[in-house]
């Protein structure tokens, strides 16, 4: 957990996600289209992935664990969350206060 909470607070945007997830694509894709450079973690080529996973599995309260999104260091959530906060206009205004983008 400590891990995660410390990789999670180095970058304004921070995506733990998986090769083999096409969310975790999707998800990436949205903060690339929206001019984020999100710092992206792929937890099956890390040595301590599947423990990476685990806590973040205990953080989100579900499983799948991925992909799991931090926005200034703070659990935002997977896709589902993502793009509700996109679709309501409310994602932009986060990435923003984050200092992800600045327009």
């Amino acid at each position: 957990m400590d891990r995660v909470s410390r990789l999670a607070s180095q970058n304004a945007v921070v995506i733990f996600g998986t090769n083999s997830c096409c969310m975790s694509h999707t998800v990436m894709s949205l903060f690339v289209d929206l001019g984020v450079n999100p710092t992206v973690y792929k937890l099956d080529q890390d040595p301590r992935g599947r423990e990476m996973e685990i806590a973040l599995s205990n953080l989100l309260g579900r499983n799948p664990a991925v992909p799991a999104v931090f926005i200034g260091g703070r659990l935002v959530g997977s896709t589902d969350k993502i793009m509700s906060l996109h679709l309501c206009g409310n994602l932009v205004p986060m990435l923003r206060n984050a200092g992800a983008i600045w327009v």
